[in-house]
């Protein structure tokens, strides 16, 4: 079944391109950006985002790809860059990526409140949305990513219908595939007509990915270590430009690998750690020498710990899924697995492997450096080589899904020295369009625990929970309740007010018509 779909899909992807070559760019060559031309004929991924935006109808993914590729010459999107974009825009912070959301897509932040309706900078505007987006699709070839349209502290002024509409565009025709879900947060009730607008213009299929969300609502969505203060989260970042902030990866784990004092820390740790386990295997040794009745029970529970051993020997063996890229194969290929609190399988392992003909640089980037000890974080590997990078997060804190790690690595001449001096001047010098860049997510891996005891656990805490979402259902039906108390006292004003100029125009004609028959 599955072979049959890849078939169908992969004849779909050949019609496409053997047609938009034949119907569309023959007759008119100049009308595309050959670069998307090219890119067409060789990136199945992106011939497939658009067929699947158009439930695999060859008809009409012709007609958006058209679109699509016409919009792409005319805001030049392959060549946007920073000079592209007013600096004044890129320094007031409407626009930008940081963070995610709780299912770990990309959060793309638009803050309505900068944005004020001016013919004069809006397609300025329009390619600043498009840069970044253009910027995250190149990174992060297909993943989702979240809207985040926040409408605190908007009014009437900031309200442009023209720039919404391209900006659902851009996921609808230009970006397919790429939307998450966009959510609205403290939307005023003044804008309630014009996103009934906006809806229509998504279509039916996309009204779905349109979540409104109060200040209570939000964290549905997304975790409060990614929320600003002003909608209840944590998060302290606060945006400036220089640098951008295309993702988090902005502090590297350190240049020379840990610090000195954590890795004295660690090693003091692992020769503890090695220590008890020799004097506990002496110890097992003697034990053994020595005539000893043994029962049933103490060979189970003897056996018992043999396959804990055992499961935290299997935990930390080599990964098996591999990315392929063009310098390093990476294992695993999109998520680090760590073992629970409770298990103590806490260290995780990254495998390099070095398929080019010189020595590749390499160095380890996360969005949460206070977490984590990598080792190494920052070295080379030789030409067919494998290096493993030990990845453990420090003492008592915890792994979170929303933490993100990045590998960047680069081919060194020859006649380079892979010494640590060497590779810092390397990494200044290097052209980022020769770097190789990669991505993995964070997967915690919980510890089973027996029947009875997870039976027991939910006894405990089910009147806790019942007693937490009763709280929480209460408190959002009191702010229903408080939006519609407000609802209800804008119509009797709306009414008042109706009722005080039909007075006002009544007395008017009867002053008027008394003062024709006087």
């Amino acid at each position: 079944m599955a072979e049959n779909h890849t078939q169908n899909k992969t004849k779909l992807i050949c019609e496409i391109r053997r047609r938009f070559e034949a119907e569309f760019v023959s007759d008119n060559s100049d009308k595309y950006d050959p670069r998307d031309v090219e890119r067409l004929q060789q990136d199945d991924n992106w011939v497939e985002s658009y067929l699947h935006w158009r439930h695999n109808v060859v008809d009409e993914t012709l007609k958006m790809i058209d679109e699509s590729f016409q919009w792409r010459k005319e805001f030049s999107v392959n060549d946007l860059n920073e000079s592209s974009i007013p600096r004044w825009l890129l320094e007031v912070g409407g626009i930008y990526l940081h963070g995610y959301d709780k299912e770990g897509n990309k959060l793309f932040w638009i803050r309505v409140k900068y944005h004020i309706k001016d013919q004069k900078t809006i397609m300025d505007k329009k390619k600043l949305i498009a840069f970044w987006l253009e910027r995250y699709a190149k990174r992060e070839n297909g993943k989702p990513i979240t809207v985040m349209f926040d409408l605190s502290e908007t009014g009437i002024n900031n309200i442009d219908m023209d720039f919404v509409r391209f900006i659902t565009n851009c996921f609808r025709i230009y970006y397919p595939k790429y939307l998450s879900k966009m959510v609205i947060f403290d939307m005023p009730w003044i804008m309630n007509a014009a996103f009934k607008i906006v809806k229509s213009w998504l279509g039916t299929e996309a009204v779905s990915v349109l979540k409104f969300a109060s200040k209570n609502e939000i964290q549905d969505y997304v975790s409060v270590e990614y929320l600003p203060p002003h909608m209840g989260g944590t998060d302290p970042f606060k945006y400036s430009y220089p640098p951008l902030v295309d993702d988090d990866f902005q502090t590297p784990l350190c240049e020379n690998g840990p610090v000195a004092s954590e890795d004295e820390t660690s090693s003091r740790e692992d020769i503890e750690s090695d220590g008890k386990e020799t004097l506990e295997t002496v110890s097992n040794e003697e034990q053994t020498v020595l005539p000893k009745k043994v029962n049933a029970t103490e060979m189970t529970l003897k056996a018992e710990e043999n396959e804990k051993v055992d499961s935290k020997m299997k935990a930390f063996k080599k990964p098996l899924s591999v990315f392929k890229g063009p310098l390093l194969h990476i294992s695993p290929a999109e998520e680090l697995y760590f073992g629970s609190t409770e298990s103590g399988e806490k260290k995780t392992l990254i495998v390099l492997t070095n398929v080019t003909k010189n020595v590749v640089a390499f160095k380890v980037r996360t969005t949460a450096p206070e977490k984590y000890r990598v080792k190494p974080s920052n070295s080379s590997c030789d030409p067919g080589a494998s290096v493993d990078i030990v990845v453990s997060p420090h003492g008592g804190l915890t792994v979170s899904a929303q933490d993100r790690f990045l590998i960047m690595a680069a081919e060194m001449e020859l006649s380079s020295g892979t010494g640590q001096a060497e590779l810092t001047q390397f990494w200044k010098e290097v052209p980022r369009s020769k770097v190789m860049e990669h991505r993995l997510r964070c997967h915690t891996v919980e510890s089973s625990k027996p029947n009875t005891l997870t039976l027991k656990d939910n006894a405990l805490n089910m009147s806790d929970k019942t007693s937490e979402d009763i709280y929480l259902q209460l408190n959002r039906l009191l702010e229903s309740n408080r939006k519609l108390e407000d609802q209800f006292q804008r119509c009797i004003w709306f009414q008042q007010l109706l009722l005080a100029l039909t007075m006002l125009l009544i007395a008017l004609v009867v002053t008027f018509f008394y003062s024709l028959y006087k």
